[in-house]
């Protein structure tokens, strides 16, 4: 048997042919497999077809983040390319007033990926439009800076008018106009614009199949966490134990807290919609050491042997060899049962990571 502690207990073969480079064609025209907890694979259904499947009573709990395009690209003047991803959450930047009252230009600190042709020295400003300048103060490990935005106007509006959706790095093309309607999910807020990755297992859903949720008597509660580029950030420890997950923002509304607290004392299963709806409720739980409304930072890392506070079952897509991710995903439902249920996926064909296919672990 596997160590569950080493970093090789989590890789597994995986054909670049199976790697989604574009969503279905519809929403919930997605495959969804059926994985039992401690057991494996047990079936397969069409993800239109997910209340079908559902636990009964189930309160699905949703991250409503939204995806900021805060790819922002440009040429320094002496023709080098630089690129700068805004990874502070957008709702957490306090701008101040730059200059004499009625000045119309802000500015805030903020962290991001700063990558360049030739790296910019603190103090240096880099024009990314006439509205917009960046400004380094500090440069830290793989493109980490701590940096200082200036800008006029409203700073999401220009976020949205010259920034890139952050596409992750193994969808290997750019992105597209279509990526902006597509790389979102329908139940994310405009006032919760803060995450550089969606929340994937939330692409699936559509209006369609949320109006049959509810016909079927499943409750639907929202949670936010702010995803951070952290979700792509390899485990680099062999012992998984010596790995720190990037801290992510969250909030656990007090509405939601009390759907959850309902649904426990009742023995209806919470039903976490993708894994970074889980670390926001389990993250939550951990800090509060029960069900409670939560705003603040998490790094919770949920490895095998974590004894869950409020998740039951989880609707989660496909993750990366080795990833923070599968490890959670294995946390829940057992290594040798997720591992049995991705090597089926790899053999039928299964259309993996964010523009793929999802999975019902119940």
């Amino acid at each position: 048997m596997a160590d569950e502690t080493r970093l090789d207990a989590y890789r597994f073969d995986l054909p670049e042919a199976l790697i989604a480079q574009e969503p279905a064609s519809r929403r919930d025209a997605s495959r969804l497999m059926l994985v039992e907890r401690g057991r494996g694979a047990s079936g397969e259904a069409r993800f239109a077809d997910l209340g079908a499947h559902l636990p009964p009573g189930a309160l699905l709990v949703a991250n409503n983040s939204r995806v900021l395009p805060a790819r922002l690209l440009a040429r320094k003047p002496t023709g080098g390319a630089v690129e700068f991803l805004l990874l502070t959450p957008l709702p957490l930047i306090s701008p101040v007033a730059e200059g004499t009252p009625g000045s119309s230009w802000f500015h805030a600190e903020a962290h991001g990926l700063l990558r360049a042709s030739k790296k910019p020295k603190p103090g240096q400003r880099l024009t990314f439009d006439p509205d917009l300048e960046i400004e380094v103060i500090e440069r830290g490990d793989f493109g980490h800076s701590r940096v200082r935005l200036h800008w006029r106007g409203d700073l999401a509006a220009l976020f949205e008018r010259i920034g890139h959706m952050p596409l992750p790095p193994y969808i290997q093309r750019p992105d597209s106009e279509a990526d902006r309607a597509r790389y979102q999910t329908l139940h994310s807020r405009q006032d919760k614009r803060g995450s550089v990755a969606a929340p994937t297992a939330g692409l699936h859903f559509t209006p369609e199949l949320r109006a049959d949720l509810a016909a079927r008597g499943f409750g639907w509660a929202e949670v936010s966490l702010h995803v951070g580029y952290g979700t792509f950030s390899p485990v680099r420890a062999e012992d998984i134990r010596e790995h720190r997950m990037h801290a992510e923002f969250a909030e656990v509304p007090a509405e939601t807290a009390e759907q959850i607290r309902e649904a426990k004392a009742q023995g209806r299963p919470v039903v976490a919609v993708g894994t970074t709806s889980a670390r926001a409720l389990e993250g939550s739980f951990q800090a509060l050491g029960g069900v409670g409304p939560f705003a603040g930072w998490t790094d919770i890392f949920i490895t095998p042997g974590y004894r869950f506070g409020i998740v039951d079952a989880m609707v989660t897509n496909f993750h990366l060899p080795g990833s923070s991710l599968v490890i959670m995903v294995a946390a829940l439902a057992g290594r040798e049962a997720i591992f049995s249920a991705y090597a089926r996926a790899v053999l039928e064909g299964y259309r993996f990571f964010s523009y793929g296919d999802a999975m019902l672990i119940r």
